[in-house]
């Protein structure tokens, strides 16, 4: 990797969370962007298009080699969605020059549903009762987490019960934290937002989200975050019948015009015993595929991955490409707004300034 203290892009055409602008100039300098030129040393673009770094909001990296990859994928920043010991978690925050990385630590499970007999899931994520909820959470918050993940599976089917699952939500609530919800069932739909999450992840295959449930996602400002090239991968594993992907990917759709907002998430995982593995980095890429199939438009599969996921899980300084924000970039080959899959014709990389030798 190779840090320039001003570096000033010439000839770029701009991302600018609808459309892209005319070429232009943009400056970084340090870990920002910037807006003053003088003394930069000057990159010519010829007429590359400029994007915010990549933000895949739902992934599991297992080591430095994931973030090596997301990395070389254009994906600045990862959103963790259960990544545990602390001491792994530690290891990948903050690494120069590679994925930035939150986390929500060690996730929330039921004491006898599927995510219990998943190996590896450490016995301390099982949660039993309401006053056990209120330490997990400040258990969670000593290790450092920056949102909560909770794993609901449809009542009836061994997960969290009601009243555990809200309880951990407002635990997460009181310690100013935001509540990620697994559900891949409609009914687990159903139950995050009767205990209050804040973003929902997956989508049923196979089954719509109920026509309520949907109203109800607008009505209280939810989010969600489909994982639709894990969905498409679980399939045929799982033995669902013909058609159980394009069920999700419409409720995608359903979703998305009824004004929910979508970020693009992969569930990218190296995990032993996951009938699915999407490949760190390049997965997102196909993702953002798959949601303009799905009905989003291209800029909007592109805020998906970048302003959106930014906003929806406070990361201020980053999701645009604007004087002060950090200068987390991809320089792309190619018009993404009229084929998605220049995302995947990278030039280059930088992060916070820092760029990525390729």
């Amino acid at each position: 990797m190779t840090t320039l203290g001003r570096t000033a892009l010439r000839g770029v055409r701009v991302f600018d969370g609808q459309g892209l602008t005319e070429p232009c100039t943009v400056v970084i300098d340090g870990a920002v962007i910037g807006a003053d030129a003088t003394s930069a040393e000057v990159v010519d673009a010829a007429g590359g298009v400029l994007l915010p770094g990549l933000i895949d909001a739902h992934i599991h990296p297992d080591g430095l080699a994931a973030l090596a990859a997301l990395t070389a994928h254009g994906v600045t920043t990862g959103l963790s969605m259960a990544t545990w010991p602390v001491e792994l978690v530690a290891s990948l925050r903050e690494v120069p020059g590679l994925t930035d990385i939150r986390t929500a630590g060690l996730p929330a499970i039921g004491p006898d549903g599927l995510h219990a007999r998943m190996p590896g899931l450490a016995e301390q994520a099982v949660v039993r009762d309401p006053a056990h909820a209120r330490l997990f959470v400040a258990d969670r918050v000593a290790e450092g987490i920056d949102y909560l993940k909770i794993m609901l599976e449809a009542p009836g089917e061994g997960g969290l019960p009601q009243d555990v699952a809200a309880a951990l939500v407002a635990a997460a609530r009181a310690h100013g934290l935001r509540v990620v919800a697994h559900a891949g069932s409609p009914g687990a739909y159903t139950l995050a937002l009767d205990v209050g999450a804040d973003i929902i992840t997956h989508m049923p295959l196979g089954a719509p989200v109920a026509d309520g449930d949907v109203r109800r996602i607008v009505a209280d400002g939810r989010v969600v975050i489909p994982t639709l090239d894990m969905m498409r991968g679980l399939a045929d594993p799982l033995g669902l019948p013909l058609g159980a992907y394009a069920a999700s990917a419409r409720g995608v759709g359903v979703l998305h015009a009824a004004g929910v907002p979508i970020l693009a998430g992969t569930d990218a995982n190296a995990t032993p015993g996951v009938p699915y593995q999407p490949a760190f980095g390049a997965s997102l890429h196909e993702e953002l595929a798959l949601l303009v199939d799905a009905g989003l438009s291209t800029s909007a599969a592109l805020r998906a991955a970048t302003s959106l996921p930014a906003k929806h899980f406070g990361l201020s300084d980053r999701g645009a490409v604007e004087p002060g924000l950090r200068a987390d970039l991809v320089l792309v080959d190619g018009d993404p707004l009229a084929d998605i899959s220049a995302t995947r014709a990278i030039r280059r990389v930088w992060l916070a300034g820092v760029e990525s030798v390729r």
